[in-house]
Parts: C-alpha cells; sequence; structure tokens
C-alpha cells in the first residue's frame, strides 16, 4: 500500500500545472474520503441502500411543521 506522502505525490503528477492550490486540495481531501469510504466498507460500518430508501421514504412521509 503507498504511503500517504506517495498517493499525494502521484495526485500531484496527475494534475496540470497551472492547477491552483484550491484544485490541489479538493482532489487530495475526495482521495481522503474515498479511502476512508473503503475503510468502513472492509470493517462493516455500512448501511444497506434498502434500508436508506425504507428510512428516507419515512422521512418524506413526516409532515412539516
Amino acid at each position: 500500500m503507498a504511503s500517504s506522502k506517495q498517493v499525494a505525490q502521484e495526485i500531484l503528477e496527475s494534475l496540470p500545472d497551472d492547477c491552483s492550490l484550491e484544485d490541489i486540495s479538493y482532489h487530495l481531501y475526495v482521495r481522503a474520503k474515498l479511502e476512508e469510504g473503503l475503510r468502513d466498507l472492509d470493517e462493516g460500518r455500512v448501511v444497506p441502500h434498502g434500508q436508506v430508501m425504507r428510512e428516507a421514504a419515512e422521512w418524506l412521509k413526516k409532515p412539516k411543521p
């Protein structure tokens, strides 16, 4: 597995030379969140799609105050 520094270097090398610091920050953030999601998946910290859909349907049925 690549180190965090190696991942950051790969991202930097993949971006165009004229990218902004905001672009770099965004790509690093997205990569970090993807890796976090994959760790959650590996460790079973997920909610099945069907459950999410049932809960969302219930939330949408509730009357607004």
